[in-house]
């Protein structure tokens, strides 16, 4: 449930202090106190941030902006403060983890004009956000959101623009040479790079009925930028599948008075791998809005698109037709996979209501339900926000389990709003929807357990259409930076695996770039609820050992513990689910030897079931090797990575 912080949730430990005399400079320091957030209150609100004594980000100012010329944050004007300190557990309905251990110390500075500011403080980043109690509704024309950082580090960023789809290389640069990059923007996370192999994430959570935040960068400082409302759209963009906006109004936001307002954090690391655990976005998220959610399967996902239908050695012509999906359903349903996606074409694109020809729909929906196997539908954003209520009811007629919504491609309030508006009717539905097309995460799985994934990366698909594909080095950087705000559906899975002389770009029988392992690791390295087989079903069938391993690799989990790694270099994580640990290791186009020591393992005797590339994996992608052997918690495993290459190994408990 979404509150204001005026109130108070109920079973958290919360202290309060008097309301103190009117001073220049108020602190807030983390739980283990190596982080003390100072805000001044001058001409405007204004913050800093220390950690380990040394400054991170220098004084800031934030404010908003609203269209009759009020502006939150300046010349403040304290009213009373007020602080708290909660140290509790959280549990996900799922994660990367069962169980979030929850710490932090916060301060809330309320102000004359009937708003409030908060900080709070982890032991792992800061966060602050703007409270209002206004009569009616407010437009905000303006945010002022910025990062101030202590000197011109070097940072990734991911550049976008308002109307793309948030699907692009990262590029490391000082934070003022990004000032001249085209595009000028970047979505968020932008991964800064402090002294001493310390880190810093810039992000944002609880994004609701609000534009998302993207960074610009001015000197040593990353500035928020916000989309205007849309004014006036059309359809249009690929094949009339978006709706770019013709014009736009003069505010970001129309919004209720009394709200709160988006979480702008920072993430803190002391290495590069410690982003990996970070769970401050699910954290500062709203508590979910559906009621009971048990109902919310995560799984995996049988799919149709990345292989274009293409079988083989079966007895039928494959394509877009009822025998081919009746083979995807029987392949998930012998496998343990939960769902078959089908992806365009089993509609008109702009009338859900309009099934093809091509297809006997009422057979694949009873099939599928006869071998206990979940159908998710393909639609374009715009057509289902138009046809919402009548193709969710039909949807719900049939049996579907859920949604995978593309071609969004905007972040501004409009778009948001269309986000959370189909998340509370298909709940109501009991549909799971997968975000194509989108924006990075921003909680929205905690708020609404039915987002079951996000995709807003550059994923595998682009080895279809794009002519440099997918990297390695790519693949080795999303961990850190992108999945630092979320779950990501990449979709790996590819079976045809190729060195960098030898990949080409091939729509209709794709390949991916690196080694068979690098893709298997994938399924450990990446976080994915609802996690795509890419590939098709034969070409998996062809190989029974790593159709064996990945039919069984979960999709969350109950701890995660991250092993090494260096951003676009490398990265090694074991995750545990049950008494079952899987652990994954990817590299660059650089070939890489880790020692990985096996301690996150409990007592006794474990089966250690490893993939690793084969000896001629340089060569051949496709080569590996499957390796069996038992282990315990005392040994140290060397893990031998070819360029492009990768390692994935299961932990299973002796009996």
């Amino acid at each position: 449930m979404r509150i204001l912080h005026f109130l108070l949730t109920a079973g958290l430990s919360v202290s309060f202090a008097a309301a103190q005399p009117v001073t220049k400079n108020h602190t807030v320091a983390s739980p283990d106190g190596r982080t003390v957030v100072t805000v001044t209150l001058g001409d405007k609100i204004r913050y800093a941030v220390r950690r380990d004594n040394q400054p991170v980000i220098t004084e800031s100012p934030v404010s908003m902006t609203l269209s009759d010329g009020r502006v939150l944050g300046g010349q403040p004007k304290l009213k009373g403060q007020n602080t708290a300190s909660v140290n509790r557990q959280v549990k996900p309905l799922y994660g990367i983890s069962s169980v979030i251990p929850e710490q932090y110390n916060e301060l809330s500075l309320r102000l004359r004009g009937n708003y409030a500011v908060l900080f709070r403080a982890y032991n792992d980043g800061i966060a602050y956000r703007f409270e209002t109690r206004l009569p009616g509704q407010i437009l905000v024309q303006s945010e002022e959101a910025t990062f101030n950082f202590a000197s011109d580090y070097a940072a990734w960023f991911h550049p976008s623009a308002f109307l793309s789809s948030w699907e692009s290389d990262y590029k490391r640069m000082n934070i003022s040479a990004f000032a001249a990059n085209d595009p000028k923007t970047a979505m968020v996370p932008t991964l800064v790079e402090l002294p001493g192999g310390a880190r810093a994430a810039v992000m944002e959570s609880d994004l609701l009925d609000y534009p998302g935040m993207n960074l610009t960068a001015e000197g040593q400082a990353l500035r928020g930028a916000f989309a205007a409302y849309p004014k006036k759209t059309k359809i249009g963009g690929h094949n009339n599948f978006n709706m770019p906006v013709e014009e736009r109004e003069s505010f970001i936001a129309r919004t209720a008075g009394t709200r709160t307002f988006p979480w702008r954090i920072v993430a803190f690391a002391d290495s590069d791998k410690d982003l990996l655990a970070n769970q401050l976005v699910y954290l500062l998220a709203s508590e979910s809005k559906i009621g009971d959610a048990s109902w919310v399967k995560p799984g995996r996902v049988a799919w149709d698109w990345w292989c274009n239908l293409n079988l083989w050695n079966v007895p039928f012509k494959t394509g877009f037709n009822t025998e081919s999906y009746k083979y995807f359903i029987d392949f998930a349903a012998e496998n343990g996979l939960e769902y078959v996606n089908l992806d365009e074409g089993w509609s008109d694109q702009f009338d859900l209501l309009k099934v093809t020809d091509k297809l006997d729909m009422p057979e694949v929906i009873r099939y599928a339900k006869q071998k206990n196997v979940g159908l998710i539908l393909w639609c374009v954003w715009h057509t289902l926000d138009r046809q919402m209520i009548p193709a969710l009811e039909q949807f719900a007629k049939w049996g579907i389990a859920g949604l995978k919504v593309d071609f969004m491609d905007r972040d501004d309030q409009e778009v948001v709003n269309f986000y959370e508006r189909l998340l509370r009717e298909a709940s109501k539905r009991k549909m799971l929807v997968n975000y194509h097309g989108a924006y990075k995460p921003t909680g929205l799985q905690r708020t609404y357990p039915n987002n079951i994934n996000r995709e807003g990366v550059k994923g595998l698909e682009w080895n279809k259409f794009s002519k440099e594909g997918i990297s390695p080095e790519h693949d080795v950087t999303l961990p850190f930076i992108r999945m630092v705000a979320g779950s990501m559906d990449y979709t790996p899975g590819a079976m045809t695996n190729a060195n960098k002389t030898d990949w080409r770009q091939v729509f209709d029988r794709p390949m991916s770039q690196g080694t068979r392992c690098h893709q298997l690791a994938m399924f450990v390295t990446y976080f994915a609820p609802l996690q795509m087989l890419s590939d098709a079903p034969t070409a998996y069938q062809r190989e029974p050992e790593v159709l064996k391993f990945l039919a069984t690799v979960p999709t969350v989990w109950d701890e995660t513990r991250p092993v090494d790694g260096r951003v676009g270099d490398y990265v090694a994580v074991a995750r545990r689910k049950g008494n079952v640990w899987y652990a994954g290791a990817m590299t660059d186009w650089e070939a890489r030897t880790l020692k990985m020591k096996l301690d996150f393992l409990g007592n006794g005797l474990y089966q250690a079931e490893i993939f690793q590339d084969g000896p001629n994996a340089h060569r051949v992608g496709n080569d590996y090797k499957r390796v069996v052997r038992q282990v315990s918690h005392n040994d140290e495993l060397t893990v031998e990575m070819a360029p492009g290459g990768g390692w994935t190994a299961r932990f299973t408990l002796l009996k």
